[in-house]
């Protein structure tokens, strides 16, 4: 879908400027008609993926999307039409480049778009999940409390990630410490311990020799070392983001000890279950809410897995008998499920999974914080304390042949 800058004349005579949305150029002409504007210029703008250039390094942040999506509701929940409610909350939102996102589906509505057409214009903005179910709460006349839904949705990923950012942000910044104070050291006091040593001349112990030749490494090759170390890093990254990078490192991420694997999995178990049970009861059918619930689950492992649950249910096998199949789903989650089919109540069930788990993960990121906080001062101080150790060996060394 293309984006053209458009300057018009309305029925009133004043001219308008903007933006619109068209697949080509005489249907943005069209759309402008529609409006009641008069094309005067129609220029398409540079494109990079879907959003373009323009919007390339801009972000919605998801309280601001939650916060529209809990107004809307309400909006339409009071009577509004949809254009209506998207004026308002064009002019509420103090977010500049939403503002300008809503008055986009604002015209896209008026020149006869779907909501849920509109916002699949913007994927950077508003992800799958959000625009099937909203195409499902059109279709089913209860658009109201499927924002509602969204918004609930929206809050409970950012709480988990949240959670998730504020275990890591304490071992993060120790770790950064440590390394500061390692390389403080090798580069600025094992140099002046080097000229101790160099003036009693002798053997120094093995441990020193190491530290040594450490500090030597660091503070000649530097200019190699510190490149060295961003490029590898900046490579990880960059890895991570192909396909091939994302299996391996996901894979990886469910095996880290120290109960971190754990907490990955019961992060990615909360993910899926409140996604599917949001989309169950939008109406969304249950093999494209698999198929979205794969893709938003965060974890490669688990959308192969979803996959092939979805391939099966495809045939007419129920969705838990794949579940209990596959050993990445723990037993709760396949029972509950096989329950949740069984009475008929699969979206409360599955509410109750996601509850459950983010539960467990609350719990377990509070075990795993105290366990990594002995473990990072443990760490710091065995780094500080093999370089003092080592310095002083030869001293001892020394006193002991004075002796």
């Amino acid at each position: 879908m293309a984006a053209f800058a458009y300057s018009a004349i309305a029925a009133d005579g004043l001219a308008q400027a903007g933006e619109i949305h068209a697949p080509t150029r005489d249907a943005a002409r069209e759309q402008l008609r529609i409006r009641g504007l008069l094309a005067e210029r129609l220029e398409e703008l540079p494109a990079s993926g879907e959003e373009g250039v323009r919007t390339a390094f801009k972000k919605v942040k998801p309280k601001t999307l939650q916060i529209f999506s809990r107004q809307f509701a309400t909006m339409i929940e009071a009577g509004l039409n949809v254009v209506s409610s998207l004026v308002i909350l064009e002019e509420q939102t103090d977010d500049a480049y939403f503002a300008s996102v809503v008055k986009e589906l604002r015209a896209d509505v008026e020149g006869g778009l779907l909501l849920s057409q509109a916002l699949g214009r913007h994927p950077k903005i508003f992800s799958r999940l959000y625009v099937s179910m909203v195409e499902a709460g059109e279709a089913a006349g209860i658009l109201d409390q499927v924002l509602d839904r969204v918004a609930f949705q929206i809050e409970k990923d950012t709480q988990i990630k949240r959670r998730v950012k504020g275990a890591m942000m304490y071992p993060t910044m120790v770790l950064i410490f440590a390394t500061l104070v390692l390389t403080g050291l090798l580069m600025f006091l094992v140099p002046v311990f080097v000229k101790i040593f160099g003036q009693l001349g002798g053997k120094l112990p093995t441990l020193t020799q190491y530290v040594v030749n450490a500090s030597n490494v660091l503070r000649n090759d530097w200019y190699i070392i510190f490149p060295l170390v961003f490029l590898t890093i900046w490579g990880v990254r960059r890895f991570k983001r192909t396909e091939q990078g994302r299996q391996l490192w996901d894979r990886i991420k469910l095996k880290i000890p120290m109960k971190i694997g754990d907490v990955v999995l019961k992060v990615t178990m909360a993910r899926f279950s409140r996604t599917l049970s949001t989309l169950v009861a939008a109406g969304v059918d249950i093999i494209k809410a698999l198929e979205i619930t794969g893709q938003t689950a965060g974890n490669w492992v688990v959308e192969d897995a979803l996959a092939g649950v979805r391939s099966k249910v495809h045939q007419g096998i129920p969705i838990a008998q794949p579940l209990i199949e596959n050993d990445i789903f723990p037993p709760m989650v396949s029972q509950m499920v096989k329950i949740g089919e069984e009475t008929g109540e699969l979206e409360k069930m599955l509410s109750k999974i996601a509850d459950f788990y983010e539960d467990e993960v609350d719990s377990a990121i509070s075990t795993l914080t105290s366990i990594i906080e002995p473990l990072m001062m443990i760490l710091v101080g065995a780094m500080v304390g093999v370089i003092v150790i080592s310095m002083y060996l030869p001293m001892f060394k020394m006193l002991s042949l004075v002796k």
